[in-house]
């Protein structure tokens, strides 16, 4: 499944994406989808198979599945 990460702050997409690669997951820092809103301008876009609620760290604000260009909301911190 493809999923892109939304953060709150840059350094916090950069943090997230070295958190993905000591998992073994290969992660693609990216511009923010147009579609998508968020406080930071950068995303993390990566391929994961299990559940994604086991990628959540406190760096992360919204998280989504990618499936031909449609966005549905998988994650969404409470702050």
């Amino acid at each position: 499944m493809e999923y892109v990460a939304l953060f709150f702050t840059q350094s916090g997409a950069i943090k997230y994406n070295r958190f993905l690669v000591k998992r073994g997951i290969q992660g693609e820092l990216k511009p923010v989808p147009r579609k998508l809103s968020s406080s930071c301008g950068i995303s993390v876009c990566f391929f994961y198979k299990g559940d994604v609620r086991m990628l959540v760290s406190e760096e992360v604000n919204k998280i989504y599945t990618v499936n031909k260009g449609i966005y549905s909301l998988q994650y969404k911190s409470e702050d």
